[in-house]
Protein backbone atom coordinates (compact mmCIF):
# COMPACT_ATOMS: atom_id res chain seq x y z
CA UNK A 1 0.00 0.00 0.00
CA UNK A 2 1.28 3.44 -0.93
CA UNK A 3 1.47 6.41 1.42
CA UNK A 4 2.42 10.08 1.26
CA UNK A 5 4.13 11.65 4.28
CA UNK A 6 3.88 15.43 4.80
CA UNK A 7 5.85 17.50 7.34
CA UNK A 8 8.06 14.46 7.84
CA UNK A 9 10.56 15.99 10.29
CA UNK A 10 13.16 13.47 11.42
CA UNK A 11 10.95 10.58 10.33
CA UNK A 12 9.34 9.17 13.49
CA UNK A 13 5.86 8.98 11.99
CA UNK A 14 7.25 7.83 8.64
CA UNK A 15 9.24 5.00 10.23
CA UNK A 16 6.17 3.85 12.12
CA UNK A 17 4.00 3.96 9.01
CA UNK A 18 6.64 2.04 7.07
CA UNK A 19 6.87 -0.49 9.88
CA UNK A 20 3.11 -1.02 9.58
CA UNK A 21 3.55 -2.12 5.99
CA UNK A 22 3.06 1.04 3.92
CA UNK A 23 5.46 2.09 1.15
CA UNK A 24 6.18 5.81 0.88
CA UNK A 25 5.39 7.21 -2.55
CA UNK A 26 6.55 10.69 -1.49
CA UNK A 27 7.98 12.24 1.66
CA UNK A 28 7.87 16.03 1.99
CA UNK A 29 9.96 18.09 4.45
CA UNK A 30 11.32 21.63 4.23
CA UNK A 31 13.79 21.77 7.13
CA UNK A 32 17.39 21.42 6.01
CA UNK A 33 18.71 19.38 8.94
CA UNK A 34 15.70 17.07 9.02
CA UNK A 35 16.16 16.49 5.28
CA UNK A 36 19.82 15.58 5.85
CA UNK A 37 18.73 13.16 8.58
CA UNK A 38 16.19 11.51 6.31
CA UNK A 39 18.60 11.36 3.37
CA UNK A 40 21.24 9.51 5.41
CA UNK A 41 18.91 7.05 7.08
CA UNK A 42 16.27 6.20 4.50
CA UNK A 43 15.78 5.50 0.82
CA UNK A 44 12.44 7.27 0.78
CA UNK A 45 11.49 9.40 -2.25
CA UNK A 46 12.30 12.64 -0.42
CA UNK A 47 11.07 16.00 -1.66
CA UNK A 48 13.17 18.10 0.63
CA UNK A 49 14.43 21.52 1.55
CA UNK A 50 13.86 23.78 -1.47
CA UNK A 51 11.35 21.26 -2.90
CA UNK A 52 9.72 20.51 0.44
CA UNK A 53 7.25 23.39 0.72
CA UNK A 54 3.88 21.62 0.93
CA UNK A 55 2.14 24.82 -0.19
CA UNK A 56 3.77 24.38 -3.60
CA UNK A 57 3.74 20.59 -3.81
CA UNK A 58 2.09 19.11 -6.92
CA UNK A 59 0.14 15.93 -6.16
CA UNK A 60 -0.90 15.32 -9.77
CA UNK A 61 1.59 12.48 -10.50
CA UNK A 62 0.42 10.62 -7.39
CA UNK A 63 -3.34 10.80 -7.90
CA UNK A 64 -5.08 7.44 -7.86
CA UNK A 65 -2.10 5.61 -6.37
CA UNK A 66 -2.12 6.56 -2.68
CA UNK A 67 -3.92 4.67 0.09
CA UNK A 68 -2.79 6.77 3.06
CA UNK A 69 -1.78 10.37 3.74
CA UNK A 70 0.08 11.07 6.98
CA UNK A 71 1.86 13.94 8.62
CA UNK A 72 2.45 16.16 11.59
CA UNK A 73 1.51 19.72 10.59
CA UNK A 74 3.79 22.17 12.43
CA UNK A 75 2.72 22.15 16.08
CA UNK A 76 4.10 25.50 17.25
CA UNK A 77 0.73 27.27 16.71
CA UNK A 78 -0.84 24.91 19.27
CA UNK A 79 2.07 23.95 21.54
CA UNK A 80 1.87 24.63 25.28
CA UNK A 81 5.40 26.01 24.99
CA UNK A 82 4.66 28.21 21.99
CA UNK A 83 2.80 31.45 21.44
CA UNK A 84 -0.62 29.81 21.04
CA UNK A 85 -1.63 31.72 17.89
CA UNK A 86 -3.26 28.73 16.12
CA UNK A 87 -5.00 29.87 12.91
CA UNK A 88 -3.35 33.31 13.19
CA UNK A 89 0.06 31.68 12.95
CA UNK A 90 1.45 31.44 9.40
CA UNK A 91 2.97 28.08 10.39
CA UNK A 92 -0.51 26.53 10.68
CA UNK A 93 -0.44 23.91 7.92
CA UNK A 94 -3.70 22.09 8.54
CA UNK A 95 -5.23 23.76 5.43
CA UNK A 96 -2.45 22.13 3.41
CA UNK A 97 -3.20 18.77 5.02
CA UNK A 98 -6.81 19.17 3.85
CA UNK A 99 -5.60 20.01 0.33
CA UNK A 100 -3.53 16.82 0.20
CA UNK A 101 -6.56 14.76 1.21
CA UNK A 102 -8.79 16.51 -1.34
CA UNK A 103 -6.39 16.02 -4.22
CA UNK A 104 -5.13 12.52 -3.43
CA UNK A 105 -8.46 11.07 -2.17
CA UNK A 106 -6.70 8.39 -0.07
CA UNK A 107 -8.56 5.59 1.64
CA UNK A 108 -7.40 6.99 4.98
CA UNK A 109 -5.28 9.65 6.63
CA UNK A 110 -3.41 10.03 9.90
CA UNK A 111 -2.42 13.45 11.24
CA UNK A 112 -0.94 14.11 14.66
CA UNK A 113 -0.26 17.16 16.75
CA UNK A 114 0.50 18.34 20.27
CA UNK A 115 -1.82 18.00 23.24
CA UNK A 116 -2.36 21.78 23.19
CA UNK A 117 -4.55 21.40 20.12
CA UNK A 118 -7.32 20.22 22.46
CA UNK A 119 -7.17 23.28 24.72
CA UNK A 120 -10.44 25.11 25.24
CA UNK A 121 -9.09 28.20 23.50
CA UNK A 122 -8.70 26.18 20.29
CA UNK A 123 -11.92 24.16 20.49
CA UNK A 124 -13.65 25.97 17.63
CA UNK A 125 -10.60 25.68 15.43
CA UNK A 126 -10.22 21.97 16.21
CA UNK A 127 -13.81 21.49 15.06
CA UNK A 128 -12.97 23.48 11.95
CA UNK A 129 -10.02 21.15 11.29
CA UNK A 130 -12.26 18.12 11.76
CA UNK A 131 -14.92 19.38 9.37
CA UNK A 132 -12.40 20.47 6.73
CA UNK A 133 -10.90 17.00 6.79
CA UNK A 134 -14.34 15.36 6.86
CA UNK A 135 -15.55 17.37 3.83
CA UNK A 136 -12.34 18.18 1.92
CA UNK A 137 -14.28 19.10 -1.26
CA UNK A 138 -15.99 21.99 0.53
CA UNK A 139 -13.12 24.46 0.23
CA UNK A 140 -12.91 28.11 1.34
CA UNK A 141 -14.12 30.73 -1.10
CA UNK A 142 -11.72 33.43 -2.16
CA UNK A 143 -11.08 35.75 0.79
CA UNK A 144 -13.36 33.77 3.12
CA UNK A 145 -12.45 33.88 6.82
CA UNK A 146 -12.17 30.57 8.62
CA UNK A 147 -15.13 31.26 10.92
CA UNK A 148 -17.38 31.94 7.94
CA UNK A 149 -16.12 28.78 6.29
CA UNK A 150 -16.79 26.89 9.54
CA UNK A 151 -20.43 28.01 9.42
CA UNK A 152 -20.80 26.72 5.87
CA UNK A 153 -19.21 23.42 6.90
CA UNK A 154 -21.60 23.16 9.86
CA UNK A 155 -24.57 23.90 7.60
CA UNK A 156 -23.44 21.21 5.19
CA UNK A 157 -22.77 18.71 7.98
CA UNK A 158 -26.25 19.13 9.46
CA UNK A 159 -28.27 19.58 6.25
CA UNK A 160 -28.46 15.94 5.30
CA UNK A 161 -26.49 16.51 2.10
CA UNK A 162 -24.65 13.39 0.98
CA UNK A 163 -22.38 14.48 -1.83
CA UNK A 164 -18.70 14.97 -2.38
CA UNK A 165 -15.68 13.32 -0.86
CA UNK A 166 -16.44 12.35 2.73
CA UNK A 167 -14.32 10.96 5.57
CA UNK A 168 -15.36 9.60 8.93
CA UNK A 169 -13.00 11.36 11.33
CA UNK A 170 -12.07 10.37 14.88
CA UNK A 171 -9.79 12.33 17.21
CA UNK A 172 -8.07 10.86 20.26
CA UNK A 173 -5.42 11.98 22.73
CA UNK A 174 -2.99 9.07 23.10
CA UNK A 175 -0.29 8.65 25.73
CA UNK A 176 2.74 6.98 24.18
CA UNK A 177 3.54 5.26 27.50
CA UNK A 178 0.31 3.27 27.15
CA UNK A 179 1.74 1.64 24.01
CA UNK A 180 5.19 0.63 25.23
CA UNK A 181 7.09 3.87 24.62
CA UNK A 182 9.35 4.76 27.61
CA UNK A 183 8.01 8.31 27.71
CA UNK A 184 4.85 10.01 28.99
CA UNK A 185 4.14 11.77 25.72
CA UNK A 186 0.57 12.78 24.88
CA UNK A 187 -0.22 13.49 21.24
CA UNK A 188 -3.48 14.21 19.43
CA UNK A 189 -4.14 11.79 16.56
CA UNK A 190 -6.68 12.60 13.86
CA UNK A 191 -7.65 9.58 11.77
CA UNK A 192 -9.99 9.71 8.81
CA UNK A 193 -11.43 6.72 6.95
CA UNK A 194 -13.07 7.34 3.59
CA UNK A 195 -16.82 6.89 3.89
CA UNK A 196 -17.12 4.28 1.13
CA UNK A 197 -15.01 1.84 3.15
CA UNK A 198 -17.12 -0.71 4.94
CA UNK A 199 -15.51 -1.61 8.28
CA UNK A 200 -15.58 0.52 11.44
CA UNK A 201 -12.43 1.99 13.00
CA UNK A 202 -11.42 2.65 16.58
CA UNK A 203 -8.07 3.45 18.11
CA UNK A 204 -6.08 0.48 19.45
CA UNK A 205 -6.50 -0.43 23.10
CA UNK A 206 -3.64 0.42 25.45
CA UNK A 207 -1.14 -2.41 25.89
CA UNK A 208 0.80 -0.99 28.89
CA UNK A 209 -0.26 0.75 32.11
CA UNK A 210 1.03 2.66 35.13
CA UNK A 211 -0.70 0.27 37.53
CA UNK A 212 1.08 -2.67 35.90
CA UNK A 213 4.38 -0.89 36.54
CA UNK A 214 3.37 -0.34 40.17
CA UNK A 215 2.58 -4.05 40.51
CA UNK A 216 5.89 -4.98 38.90
CA UNK A 217 7.80 -2.75 41.30
CA UNK A 218 6.02 -3.09 44.62
CA UNK A 219 3.94 -6.27 44.56
CA UNK A 220 5.92 -8.82 42.54
CA UNK A 221 9.27 -7.02 42.67
CA UNK A 222 9.96 -8.26 39.12
CA UNK A 223 11.11 -4.81 37.96
CA UNK A 224 13.97 -4.60 40.45
CA UNK A 225 14.96 -8.25 39.98
CA UNK A 226 15.15 -7.76 36.22
CA UNK A 227 17.55 -4.86 36.64
CA UNK A 228 19.52 -6.57 39.39
CA UNK A 229 19.21 -3.68 41.87
CA UNK A 230 17.67 -3.06 45.26
CA UNK A 231 14.29 -1.27 45.27
CA UNK A 232 14.48 2.52 45.32
CA UNK A 233 11.94 3.65 47.97
CA UNK A 234 9.03 5.75 46.70
CA UNK A 235 6.20 6.34 49.19
CA UNK A 236 3.77 7.65 46.56
CA UNK A 237 4.18 4.61 44.33
CA UNK A 238 4.12 2.15 47.20
CA UNK A 239 0.87 3.63 48.48
CA UNK A 240 -0.75 3.26 45.07
CA UNK A 241 0.52 -0.30 44.64
CA UNK A 242 -0.93 -1.25 48.02
CA UNK A 243 -4.42 -0.35 46.76
CA UNK A 244 -4.22 -2.73 43.78
CA UNK A 245 -6.36 -5.80 44.36
CA UNK A 246 -5.45 -7.84 41.29
CA UNK A 247 -2.57 -7.89 38.87
CA UNK A 248 -3.32 -5.58 35.90
CA UNK A 249 -3.78 -7.31 32.55
CA UNK A 250 -1.56 -4.85 30.67
CA UNK A 251 2.21 -4.86 30.46
CA UNK A 252 4.08 -2.41 32.73
CA UNK A 253 4.90 1.06 31.48
CA UNK A 254 8.51 1.07 30.26
CA UNK A 255 10.86 3.30 32.23
CA UNK A 256 13.97 5.31 31.41
CA UNK A 257 16.03 2.55 33.03
CA UNK A 258 14.33 -0.04 30.81
CA UNK A 259 15.18 1.96 27.70
CA UNK A 260 18.77 2.84 28.60
CA UNK A 261 19.89 -0.18 30.66
CA UNK A 262 22.57 -1.26 28.19
CA UNK A 263 24.00 2.22 27.47
CA UNK A 264 26.95 3.36 29.63
CA UNK A 265 26.55 6.66 31.45
CA UNK A 266 28.42 9.19 29.25
CA UNK A 267 29.31 11.36 32.25
CA UNK A 268 31.08 8.64 34.24
CA UNK A 269 32.18 6.33 31.41
CA UNK A 270 32.93 8.61 28.43
CA UNK A 271 35.39 6.24 26.74
CA UNK A 272 32.92 3.35 26.67
CA UNK A 273 30.05 5.67 25.79
CA UNK A 274 31.95 6.99 22.77
CA UNK A 275 31.60 3.57 21.14
CA UNK A 276 27.89 4.29 20.76
CA UNK A 277 26.86 6.73 18.03
CA UNK A 278 25.65 10.15 19.24
CA UNK A 279 26.17 9.21 22.88
CA UNK A 280 28.22 11.86 24.66
CA UNK A 281 27.98 13.88 27.85
CA UNK A 282 26.50 17.38 27.57
CA UNK A 283 27.34 19.63 30.50
CA UNK A 284 25.26 22.41 32.02
CA UNK A 285 22.18 20.57 33.29
CA UNK A 286 20.68 21.95 36.48
CA UNK A 287 17.57 21.33 38.50
CA UNK A 288 15.18 24.00 39.76
CA UNK A 289 11.44 24.16 40.57
CA UNK A 290 9.43 22.90 37.61
CA UNK A 291 12.55 21.52 35.90
CA UNK A 292 13.61 18.47 37.86
CA UNK A 293 14.33 15.98 35.09
CA UNK A 294 12.95 12.54 34.30
CA UNK A 295 13.27 9.97 37.12
CA UNK A 296 15.25 6.92 36.09
CA UNK A 297 12.58 4.46 37.21
CA UNK A 298 9.60 6.09 35.49
CA UNK A 299 8.81 6.76 31.84
CA UNK A 300 10.55 9.96 30.74
CA UNK A 301 8.76 13.26 30.75
CA UNK A 302 7.82 14.51 27.30
CA UNK A 303 10.92 15.37 25.29
CA UNK A 304 10.50 18.88 23.93
CA UNK A 305 12.09 20.91 21.18
CA UNK A 306 11.73 24.26 22.94
CA UNK A 307 11.06 27.73 21.53
CA UNK A 308 14.38 29.16 22.73
CA UNK A 309 16.68 26.16 22.94
CA UNK A 310 16.29 22.88 24.81
CA UNK A 311 14.15 22.94 27.98
CA UNK A 312 16.31 21.46 30.72
CA UNK A 313 13.66 19.80 32.86
CA UNK A 314 12.05 17.73 30.17
CA UNK A 315 15.28 16.61 28.53
CA UNK A 316 17.23 15.68 31.66
CA UNK A 317 17.80 12.40 33.47
CA UNK A 318 17.36 12.49 37.26
CA UNK A 319 19.19 9.75 39.09
CA UNK A 320 17.90 8.27 42.38
CA UNK A 321 20.49 10.36 44.29
CA UNK A 322 18.98 13.57 42.86
CA UNK A 323 21.81 14.44 40.47
CA UNK A 324 20.87 15.37 36.93
CA UNK A 325 22.37 15.47 33.46
CA UNK A 326 21.09 16.01 29.95
CA UNK A 327 20.02 13.01 27.91
CA UNK A 328 22.43 12.29 25.10
CA UNK A 329 21.16 12.26 21.54
CA UNK A 330 21.24 8.46 21.50
CA UNK A 331 19.35 8.22 24.78
CA UNK A 332 16.74 10.66 23.50
CA UNK A 333 16.38 8.61 20.34
CA UNK A 334 15.84 5.51 22.49
CA UNK A 335 13.10 7.33 24.40
CA UNK A 336 11.44 8.12 21.05
CA UNK A 337 11.94 4.47 19.97
CA UNK A 338 14.13 5.28 16.97
CA UNK A 339 16.46 2.41 15.97
CA UNK A 340 20.04 2.62 17.24
CA UNK A 341 21.50 2.88 13.74
CA UNK A 342 19.47 6.02 12.99
CA UNK A 343 21.81 9.02 12.85
CA UNK A 344 20.74 12.65 13.28
CA UNK A 345 22.27 15.64 11.51
CA UNK A 346 23.03 18.99 13.10
CA UNK A 347 24.24 20.20 16.50
CA UNK A 348 23.01 18.72 19.78
CA UNK A 349 20.42 21.49 20.07
CA UNK A 350 19.29 20.93 16.48
CA UNK A 351 19.13 17.17 16.96
CA UNK A 352 17.09 17.61 20.13
CA UNK A 353 14.74 19.88 18.21
CA UNK A 354 14.20 17.14 15.65
CA UNK A 355 13.66 14.56 18.38
CA UNK A 356 11.43 16.85 20.43
CA UNK A 357 9.16 17.38 17.43
CA UNK A 358 9.05 13.70 16.46
CA UNK A 359 6.31 11.14 16.89
CA UNK A 360 7.54 8.05 18.78
CA UNK A 361 8.16 5.42 16.13
CA UNK A 362 6.39 2.62 18.00
CA UNK A 363 3.29 4.72 18.71
CA UNK A 364 3.07 5.68 15.03
CA UNK A 365 3.40 2.02 14.08
CA UNK A 366 0.55 0.97 16.37
CA UNK A 367 -1.86 3.55 14.94
CA UNK A 368 -0.81 2.97 11.32
CA UNK A 369 -1.17 -0.79 11.72
CA UNK A 370 -4.75 -0.34 12.94
CA UNK A 371 -5.52 1.83 9.92
CA UNK A 372 -3.92 -0.69 7.55
CA UNK A 373 -6.03 -3.48 9.04
CA UNK A 374 -9.10 -1.34 8.44
CA UNK A 375 -8.21 -0.91 4.77
CA UNK A 376 -7.47 -4.61 4.37
CA UNK A 377 -10.83 -5.56 5.90
CA UNK A 378 -12.46 -3.25 3.39
CA UNK A 379 -10.68 -5.00 0.52
CA UNK A 380 -12.03 -8.30 1.77
CA UNK A 381 -15.53 -6.86 1.99
CA UNK A 382 -15.24 -5.35 -1.50
CA UNK A 383 -14.02 -8.64 -2.96
CA UNK A 384 -16.90 -10.46 -1.30
CA UNK A 385 -19.46 -8.03 -2.72
CA UNK A 386 -18.02 -8.31 -6.19
CA UNK A 387 -18.16 -12.09 -6.04
CA UNK A 388 -21.88 -11.75 -5.30
CA UNK A 389 -22.35 -9.34 -8.18
CA UNK A 390 -23.01 -6.36 -5.89
CA UNK A 391 -21.46 -2.91 -6.04
CA UNK A 392 -19.13 -1.86 -3.25
CA UNK A 393 -20.45 0.88 -0.97
CA UNK A 394 -20.11 4.38 -2.40
CA UNK A 395 -21.56 7.86 -2.33
CA UNK A 396 -23.24 9.82 -5.06
CA UNK A 397 -23.11 13.56 -5.28
CA UNK A 398 -26.57 15.03 -4.71
CA UNK A 399 -28.10 18.18 -6.13
CA UNK A 400 -28.34 19.49 -2.61
CA UNK A 401 -24.60 18.95 -2.14
CA UNK A 402 -23.87 20.93 -5.27
CA UNK A 403 -26.12 23.77 -4.10
CA UNK A 404 -24.44 23.78 -0.69
CA UNK A 405 -21.04 24.25 -2.25
CA UNK A 406 -19.24 20.89 -2.03
CA UNK A 407 -16.64 20.46 -4.69
CA UNK A 408 -15.88 24.14 -5.18
CA UNK A 409 -12.40 24.84 -6.36
CA UNK A 410 -9.91 26.00 -3.77
CA UNK A 411 -9.06 29.63 -3.50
Amino acid sequence: MKSVELFAGAGGLGLGVGGAGFEHAAVVEIDRWACDTLAENTKWPLHGWDKGDVRKFDYTPLKGTVNLVTGGPPCQPFSMGGRHRAFLDPRDMFPEAARAVRELRPKAFIFENVKGLRRQAFSNYLEYIRLRLRHPDLTPREGEEWLTHLKRLEDYETSGANGGLLYNVVIRLLNAADYGVPQKRERVFIVGIRDDLAAAFHFPDATHSYDALMWSKWRSGEYWKRHGIAPVPNAREQSRAARLKVKPAELPWRTVRDALHDLPDPEFHPAVASKFADHRFISGARSYPGHTGSPLDEPAKTLKAGVHGVPGGENMLRRPDGTVRYFSERESARLQTFPDDFRFHGSWTETMRQLGNAVPVELAKVVAKAVREQIERTHEKSDSLQSLGQAAPGRKRSKRAIATGAGESAS
